[in-house]
């Protein structure tokens, strides 16, 4: 199913949510984002949509495929990390909710209205992510 097209004031109420995130938040970290939530929802058209994002605006294919052990790696600052440890919960939310660290840690660097957001980043993608796998979109093949 192309939802857009099946739906497109849908589609269109989540892009504008879309352009508002991309219009108030750092390219790099939000690519991060995208790429980090899209490794853990296992979509495979947003993984591949972001990677060649992010690789087009410089970012390095070292700390792309470090995302997927973020924890462990020192490519990535301590806002990223805050950002990342937010991206974790919120994109996996266990049933006890969002840790206080990973809240506390994202306000702590980016103020309430940053982490808010940083937030509605992560909602985003998580929302695109959801709608790709639950209609089995797939990336094209690279030529």
């Amino acid at each position: 199913m192309n939802f857009s097209q099946v739906s497109p004031r849908g589609f269109k109420a989540v892009y504008g949510v879309e352009n508002y995130v991309q219009s108030v938040l750092d390219q790099t970290l939000l690519h991060l984002i995208k790429v980090r939530a899209s490794m853990l929802n296992g979509c495979a058209y947003c993984l591949n949509m972001h990677t060649t994002d992010a690789l087009k605006e410089d970012e390095t294919s070292q700390r792309l495929f470090g995302l997927a052990a973020w924890r462990e790696s020192s490519f990535y600052d301590e806002r990223e990390r805050a950002a990342l440890a937010l991206t974790d919960a919120v994109t996996i939310l266990e049933r006890t909710g969002v840790p206080d660290e990973a809240w506390d840690g994202v306000v702590e660097h980016f103020g309430e209205e940053g982490a808010a957001n940083v937030l509605l980043a992560i909602g985003t993608i998580n929302l695109w992510t959801r709608l790709n796998v639950a209609t089995r979109r797939q990336p094209d093949l690279a030529g």
